[in-house]
């Protein structure tokens, strides 16, 4: 009996051991649950059958090594049941509370938890009042050291280098330079860009002081070539959005009223967007070139080639100043290109690429994904209905999302039940739907919170917790991201905001504090790993976390904004009765009637864009704009839907599991 009771009391020591290893340093043997998934992330790296491991491509890269794991399901295309398994996937789902059960991510990405007792404690419970306070403020405080040091260095330059502390404008010496050229227009880009995410932090003495240095020194008069996509979602949006604040008559922000204000931010915005219809001329397709010169119109040497969502994302800021301005012209560029692109689709799967010839119609880059290229569009068919009430933006939308939900979701069915891995969205080619690489890019983040928009919330916190994963092994997101190497194929981070975007929307939709937590350990990371002297830098690597001198607006614009809503519950944005959206450069307008209410709509059917296919386009020249009445607001979406989603500890463990908390 003796050495019985010894053994017993060995075998219980031992295991109390772990115990204090799982829950003090994250160590310890696994209880076998993972082992089949040795490393952190556990996406097998494929082999070929008698060669060295190699990313997979397509259908050959299925097989993995006789008698060895054949790798993740995301590499296999859909079976023969795909379509009409996607078909199932197509309604959002309502998800039950306790809907995201043991199956979830954890089985895949592997790990040793810490006890059902710290995850309860870490996530479980409500989060506290005073430190979401403290968050909120440290949002704040990131906005203001960032905005007040440009404002201190680098204005009326574009943009902050943060590192050396001055300005940044257009790279004269160099025009092929687009990653500067691109963007920066010498029209003091930061400034602008800003200006909304000073009025929702209520800051109205900083937002009048801003608006009329706007109004007295920005100008578009400017020999600069910039690329017509960045000049309309970061500056025309935010005139719009910005002049919709102040003529607001509810002032839910506080009084952001300007002394004989007389529609300035609204001729500015005409103004830029007048420069900017040069790009929509001599265009076979209606598609817009990429880029114009402020001041000449379209470059001569200008390339024929453009992205799909550069020219397919300009319907909400070109549809708003149109529905304002009570001019179709605008509107009406606008949704010729998007329908052009749309009618370029393929007739097997649907997907559009993410490249194209704008004078021959053919795509140049076959590649369908959910990122660089292809994300805003997707998004703009959308917003545009729920601001504009077309019916052809949702029904567009729709057909896109079915063809995205059979050929780029990959993994099982439901994010949380079922065998394989979990769903991933993939990048194919267009008109096979066969894989054509294995990376993710860090703007797909977003696509969390477009599907929050649409109700499909199951899948959206599935793949929400996915990029937060890549965070949390980096502190960061960076570029590209290789799923099957479980490694960055492009290192740098430029402080982007979708995956921050996605966290605050599904926290509106399922107010799961998990979400709460997520945004802190984002707003930690860059307060670690990105502050500066002067502002906050990109990151050049994430790994080494070595820095580059550069602070892009949508830092401000969207970064720092999306996390100060997060934590501030009283915000108008919330409480003020009114429904809000926001664009794809995180500038609010506010959804109301006045935007429902189109003069032309037969002028937009499909006969109207026919006849007027073969006219040159129409510049409006006449200083006078017959503004329309935009102050009071009409809900004209669907009810706010909210779900809730209490955390189990066993989700929360599994959750950490997944993103490496150990």
């Amino acid at each position: 009996m003796q050495w019985r009771a010894l053994v017993l009391g060995l075998v219980l020591l031992r295991l109390g051991l772990h115990g204090v290893l799982w829950l003090v340093f994250g160590l310890g043997p696994s209880m076998g649950f993972y082992q089949r998934f040795p490393l952190s992330f556990g996406f097998q790296r494929l082999r070929a059958p008698d060669g060295p491991e190699s990313p997979a491509s397509g259908p050959a890269g299925r097989p993995g090594r006789p008698g060895g794991p054949s790798g993740p399901s995301w590499l296999q295309p859909p079976g023969p049941g795909a379509a009409a398994a996607a078909g199932r996937r197509r309604a959002p789902r309502r998800p039950e509370p306790g809907v995201c059960g043991p199956a979830h991510w954890g089985y895949v990405l592997g790990g040793r938890g810490r006890g059902p007792d710290e995850y309860e404690k870490r996530y479980s419970g409500a989060f506290p009042p005073q430190l979401r306070a403290q968050m909120r403020d440290l949002a704040r405080g990131m906005f203001v050291f960032g905005y007040d040091n440009y404002m201190a260095h680098a204005f009326p330059q574009d943009e902050l280098n943060p590192i050396h502390c001055r300005g940044r404008g257009p790279d004269r010496g160099d025009p092929s330079n687009l990653n500067i050229n691109d963007v920066l227009g010498n029209y003091s880009l930061t400034l602008v860009d800003a200006l909304d995410t000073l009025a929702i932090m209520g800051n109205s003495s900083e937002f009048q002081k801003a608006v009329k240095l706007v109004i007295d020194t920005v100008s578009f008069d400017k020999d600069s070539t910039v690329q017509v996509f960045e000049a309309t979602i970061r500056v025309l949006g935010s005139l719009l959005s910005a002049h919709r604040i102040i003529t607001d008559s509810k002032q839910p922000f506080g009084d952001m009223t300007i002394k004989d204000y007389d529609n300035e931010l609204l001729h500015m915005a005409h103004d830029l967007a007048v420069r900017l219809l040069p790009a929509f001329e001599n265009t076979k397709t209606g598609i817009p070139y990429p880029r114009v010169n402020l001041k000449t119109g379209v470059p001569p040497d200008s390339n024929n080639e453009t992205c799909t969502a550069g020219a397919g994302s300009l319907l909400v800021e070109f549809g708003i100043l149109s529905r304002l301005l009570g001019d179709s012209t605008f509107e009406w560029v606008a949704r010729r290109a998007v329908k052009a692109l749309w009618n370029l689709r393929s007739n097997d799967t649907g997907l559009l690429g993410n490249v194209v010839n704008i004078q021959t119609g053919r795509w140049v880059g076959k590649q369908s994904g959910l990122g660089a290229g292809l994300d805003s569009f997707y998004e703009y068919l959308l917003k545009s209905y729920i601001l504009f009430g077309e019916k052809e933006d949702l029904e567009m939308f729709n057909a896109a999302y079915r063809s995205i939900q059979n050929y780029l979701r990959r993994g099982r069915e439901a994010c949380n039940e079922g065998e394989g891995d979990p769903p991933l969205y993939v990048n194919v080619n267009m008109f096979s739907g066969q894989l054509m690489n294995t990376w993710i890019d860090s703007l797909q983040a977003f696509f969390p919170g477009l599907q929050v928009l649409i109700g499909d919330v199951e899948d959206a916190i599935c793949l929400h917790a996915f990029y937060y994963a890549i965070w949390k092994r980096y502190g960061a997101l960076p570029e590209r991201y290789n799923w099957q190497l479980q490694a960055p194929d492009v290192l740098f981070y430029p402080l982007r905001p979708e995956l921050v975007e996605s966290t605050y929307l599904l926290y509106q939709a399922t107010k799961n504090p998990f979400y709460l937590h997520v945004g802190m350990d984002i707003l930690q990371s860059l307060e670690k790993y990105t502050k500066v002297k002067c502002g906050y830098a990109t990151l050049h690597h994430v790994i080494d976390k070595s820095k580059e001198d550069r602070m892009e607006s949508f830092f401000l614009s969207e970064t720092c904004k999306y996390l100060y809503l997060l934590f501030d519950e009283e915000n108008p944005v919330h409480k003020s009765g009114t429904k809000y959206m926001f664009t794809t450069e995180g500038h609010i307008v506010s959804v109301d009637k006045h935007l429902r209410e189109s003069p032309w709509k037969e002028f937009f059917s499909e006969e109207g864009g026919q006849e007027q296919e073969g006219k040159s386009m129409h510049r409006p020249k006449s200083p006078e704009l017959k503004v329309i009445n935009s102050s009071s607001n009409c809900n004209r979406v669907p009810d706010e839907r909210r779900y809730s989603l209490p955390l189990k500890s066993i989700y929360m463990r599994q959750i950490d599991q997944m993103v490496g908390l150990i």
